[in-house]
């Protein structure tokens, strides 16, 4: 690598990120924190991170657009869920209109963060232009943006005789844009958000798509239009629809959740009930739409207007369930010994989950283990300063809980400047405090890198309730001082606790 000898560019903050949640990060920062400067740093060459990287067939948000989108810019649409590109062009006027693309580096890959207490900064390291070639920047607080999976590779297992199939092989992620599917047999391979939207999508002009899953998941057919969203906005003003649309939403979704919870095997046998209802009685729901695990254990995934269902009663898609024993030259052969026939395989497998982007981090010269870590409140690490990590819900909107981290990073920040402070840190000092999965799903991506996770406490302000109203009351409203989160000056000793560079934590 060779570094530019021109010094670091300094700012108050560095943002990770050009995606939904950088630009709201963007957002907050020019309207709570006019007087700091500030800076984006995005490793592709466009805003809008997953809406501008995945371009399969019928990619669209999985959660409505009224909580999808931003509370300070109306979603305009009465498609409650909406295409790739036209989020895409969402998250890039709101960047255009509020200046907010003026501030963004792109072709900047974070690669290292260093945090220095003396001077009470972080010195980030990118990769830019040329090959090799390293920036740096300064800042007094750093905010990832940058979302939870690896950008370059998803999850993509080996099967036996792969490279025998005659036919192509594409994972979503990787989707070329010139690819013709009309006519062919496909098959899909995976049960999740990605397969159940590209079925329908695919089987409109393929000649066959089967979705072949080792196992089932919850799929529920919602409305592609909120009649009430849209009565609403037909007689009220847009800003205060937009407002009641997305309460609405946020509640219902809510109570949802926590019912889903409470009574697990009742919301499964609606579910389940809604899918007979759609499917007829010579579909097997038991075998191809009956998870093992709970409602919420996984996220669930939503067919707009049923079209999965509706694609598989016409027979123009249908769900294999069962293990793959190997490919062939022709399609895929299972351990029953049942083989399909296909033109072109989707190995719709799944993300690999990569913390911060891969960027590593150093305190004080010492390496920073995330998996020590106790995240705190849902936005920041234990024992790490000044750095600050936007992350979505797993039952609701993502962008929900990243506006609050952004509106809480702003808090800080200006606390800070009021009282002419340098440092804000969580410290954990109950060394017995017990921990447990910074996600409590079952979803392989995250369990296939489950030790290299944060952790999350089992009390407040350690734990993750995936709750909006709770979030809400704490990282807008609730006291910055709070016994845990301690506002220091640059050369100020901090407590040591167990956290990222200290002892494990209590599990």
């Amino acid at each position: 690598m060779t570094a530019d000898n021109t010094g670091p560019t300094i700012f108050d903050v560095v943002v990770v990120g050009a995606g939904l949640s950088g630009i709201a990060a963007g957002h907050y920062l020019k309207a709570l924190c006019p007087t700091r400067t500030f800076a984006i740093l995005e490793s592709r060459q466009a805003i809008g991170g997953t809406w501008d990287l995945f371009r399969y067939p019928g990619i669209r948000s999985d959660s409505d657009m009224f909580t999808l989108g931003y509370s300070f810019r109306p979603w305009t649409s009465n498609s409650t869920f909406a295409p790739g590109p036209a989020i895409r062009e969402y998250v890039n006027a709101t960047a255009r209109e509020e200046g907010i693309d003026q501030h963004i580096r792109f072709g900047h890959r974070v690669t290292g963060a260093a945090w220095d207490s003396q001077q009470a900064r972080w010195t980030v390291t990118a990769t830019t232009g040329e090959p090799g070639r390293e920036v740096q920047f300064a800042c007094r607080f750093l905010f990832f943006c940058s979302g939870y999976y690896d950008y370059e590779q998803g999850h993509d297992p080996s099967w036996p005789g792969r490279e025998t199939f005659g036919g192509l092989v594409v994972h979503p992620q990787k989707w070329p844009s010139d690819l013709d599917y009309s006519g062919r047999r496909v098959v899909v391979i995976g049960s999740g958000a990605t397969a159940v939207t590209l079925v329908p999508d695919m089987a409109a002009t393929a000649a066959h798509v089967t979705m072949l899953q080792r196992s089932p998941s919850y799929i529920i057919p919602m409305p592609a239009v909120d009649r009430i969203g849209t009565a609403l906005r037909r007689w009220l003003p847009s800003q205060l629809s937009y407002r009641l649309i997305r309460w609405k939403n946020i509640l219902m979704a809510t109570a949802f959740y926590q019912y889903s919870r409470h009574r697990p095997e009742r919301v499964k046998q609606l579910i389940l009930g809604y899918a007979r209802q759609l499917l007829g009685p010579a579909f097997d729901v038991e075998r191809h739409l009956s998870p093992s695990y709970k409602p919420w254990d996984q996220r669930l995934c939503i067919a707009p207007d049923a079209d999965i269902f509706r694609a598989i009663r016409a027979g123009k898609a249908d769900i294999v369930t069962g293990q793959i024993d190997c490919f062939t030259p022709g399609g895929i052969r299972l351990t029953s010994g049942e083989e399909i026939a296909a033109d072109m395989i989707v190995t719709a497998t799944g993300l690999k989950l990569k913390v911060l982007a891969g960027a590593s981090l150093t305190l004080d010269g010492m390496p920073v283990d995330l998996s020590r870590a106790i995240v705190y409140r849902g936005s920041m690490y234990s024992g790490v300063p000044n750095l600050a990590v936007a992350s979505g819900y797993t039952n609701a909107s993502w962008t929900l809980k990243c506006e609050l981290v952004a509106r809480y990073v702003c808090r800080l920040l200006n606390e800070m400047q009021a009282q002419k402070l340098d440092m804000c840190v969580a410290v954990n000092e109950d060394t017995n405090l017990p921990t447990e999965p910074f996600l409590n799903l079952s979803s392989g991506y995250i369990q296939r890198v489950a030790d290299k996770l944060p952790r999350q406490g089992t009390r407040r302000p350690w734990r993750m309730y995936q709750n909006y109203l709770l979030d809400l009351l704490t990282l807008k409203f609730s006291p910055l001082r709070d016994g845990v989160m301690r506002l220091t000056a640059a050369k100020a000793a901090v407590p040591s606790s167990p956290s990222a560079t200290g002892a494990d934590a209590k599990t």
